[in-house]
């Protein structure tokens, strides 16, 4: 059984201590499926709430095929919830701490972005 607080071996912070080959697999799974950009799109869209297929449609301009496709995989991860209302089906954050580990990633490439130009204009001028 997983550990309530599920350490994360890649974190400063924290104290190291061995994962179980099933808890890396579940990490391993998390990160799989925020690895296609669609997905990213539809969790962006969800941010301000609930929205039906035809809205996730509209928002990330992919088929609704493939929305469909990736909400049943964002669902399965646990990233989703989703409800019936009348004919239709409605999607919404399941987990709103992966909003956390978004901004985390954007502020650490926005950091590699700065430190790239830095080098750039140093060379250019």
């Amino acid at each position: 059984m997983l550990r309530k607080n599920l350490f994360c071996p890649m974190s400063k912070s924290s104290h190291p201590r061995n994962l179980s080959d099933p808890a890396i697999e579940l990490i391993a799974a998390r990160f799989r499926a925020l690895s296609e950009p669609t997905r990213l799109k539809l969790l962006m869209a969800l941010e301000d709430g609930e929205k039906n297929v035809t809205e996730l449609v509209a928002a990330t301009g992919a088929t609704q095929t493939n929305v469909s496709r990736q909400l049943a995989l964002l669902t399965t991860a646990g990233l989703l919830a989703r409800r019936k209302s009348g004919l239709s089906v409605l999607y919404r954050i399941a987990d709103p701490g992966i909003f956390e580990m978004c901004n985390h990633v954007c502020k650490s490439l926005q950091k590699r972005i700065n430190r790239e130009n830095e080098i750039f204009q140093t060379t250019v001028h």
